[in-house]
């Protein structure tokens, strides 16, 4: 019987939804019996019950900072635990908007406008406004450079950015980017394969930390989307490619906005969610992967030295 160790929970901001991912994934692999399996938390224990359960697989289902970023995927690389989803140098490049975002100007890839902002270097003053106008124009996005889910990130015109730049002042950098408008698409990838896609229309301003996970938010889903065969071959094209060039492993989805017949990727996720509400699981559904099929594909890609 394989052992599987689910790494849940963790230190960001995304806790929570991490917890309710593993909780689904957990309550699906137990009915089938074929697996011993033991729910941890990265902490300061973690080698220890590693070296103490010594799974087959580490089933990697943490969010955002040390779970997202390359940091535990290096402790399961030096235990030699086989574990998925994708590797070090993946994870780190992914996680981190501003890096992901070169990767993809240079491999010709449509991603909106940015600087990056530091607050040691850059003064939150009104000339900052004149300097952004100038360089990205207005609305603009700010948002963390390595968080995941949404969280703390502000749609800004020139009356509000500064107040809101002051709000995030608990990070020391930040990634200031063009808004686009349009249709908000998203793109998921298995296996260097694409699974399919999903358009989300928000209640709420953007498809925000609230509109992903709170029920009651009324997100509206849409599958399959209303594209023409010729643009839906070149959104797959592009999210594959994505995957590829941040050489990412097992599940990723990407998000896209799709403005006046062109696509900008925003960014790709390495550890998309997993929960009722999660659309990697509405896409694999759609295309008649049940919930449990879709763990085993993540299982399948399992390894170490990605």
């Amino acid at each position: 019987m394989k052992k599987i160790l689910i790494l849940s929970g963790g230190y960001s901001n995304e806790r929570e939804i991490s917890i309710k991912t593993a909780k689904s994934v957990y309550n699906e692999l137990i009915k089938t019996k074929k697996y011993k399996i033991k729910i941890t938390e990265p902490n300061g224990n973690l080698v220890k019950v590693l070296r103490k359960f010594k799974p087959d697989i580490a089933l990697n289902l943490l969010h955002g900072r040390y779970g997202e970023d390359g940091y535990v995927q290096s402790i399961l690389e030096s235990e030699r635990i086989n574990y998925t989803h994708s590797g070090v140098l993946s994870s780190s490049l992914a996680i981190d908007k501003v890096i992901s975002k070169k990767i993809f100007i240079n491999n010709k890839i449509l991603t909106p406008k940015y600087i990056k902002f530091l607050f040691k270097k850059d003064n939150v003053s009104k000339d900052l406004i004149k300097i952004l106008d100038k360089k990205i124009g207005f609305p603009l996005v700010i948002k963390p450079i390595n968080e995941g889910s949404s969280v703390n990130v502000f749609i800004c015109n020139k009356s509000n950015i500064l107040k809101n730049l002051n709000r995030l002042r608990n990070y020391d950098e930040l990634l200031i980017e063009k808004y686009i408008p349009g249709r908000e698409i998203q793109v998921a990838v298995i296996n260097n394969k694409v699974l399919g896609s999903i358009e989300l229309r928000p209640k709420r301003k953007f498809y925000d930390y609230e509109a992903k996970y709170n029920p009651k938010a009324k997100t509206e889903h849409i599958i399959p989307i209303k594209l023409s065969e010729k643009k839906l071959i070149e959104l797959n094209k592009i999210a594959l490619k994505a995957h590829k060039l941040l050489k990412c492993r097992g599940v990723t989805r990407s998000d896209f906005r799709y403005c006046n017949g062109k696509f900008y990727l925003l960014e790709v996720n390495t550890q998309p969610g997993m929960t009722a509400l999660s659309l990697v699981p509405e896409i694999a559904r759609y295309k008649n992967i049940n919930f449990m099929q879709l763990i085993e594909k993540i299982l399948f890609d399992a390894s170490i030295q990605k």
